[in-house]
């Protein structure tokens, strides 16, 4: 099952996080909150497996994320 694991602010920076946690071999994938909302001003949900969430989140709060 896949959780949240953080929001972001515009794709690009939801783009950022997940290269970010690809590169520590976390399988993510990301979602906009809002339909009909431009990239930029959207919000979007990164998540990751269940089994790995604790760890993808300590990773976020060791680089600042």
């Amino acid at each position: 099952m896949w959780v949240v694991v953080t929001l972001a602010k515009g794709r690009a920076c939801a783009r950022g996080i997940e290269e970010l946690l690809k590169k520590e071999g976390f399988l993510v994938k990301i979602k906009p909150v809002y339909k009909n909302v431009g990239e930029e001003e959207n919000y979007y949900e990164v998540r990751a497996l269940e089994s790995e969430a604790a760890e993808a989140r300590e990773i976020l709060v060791q680089n600042g994320l």
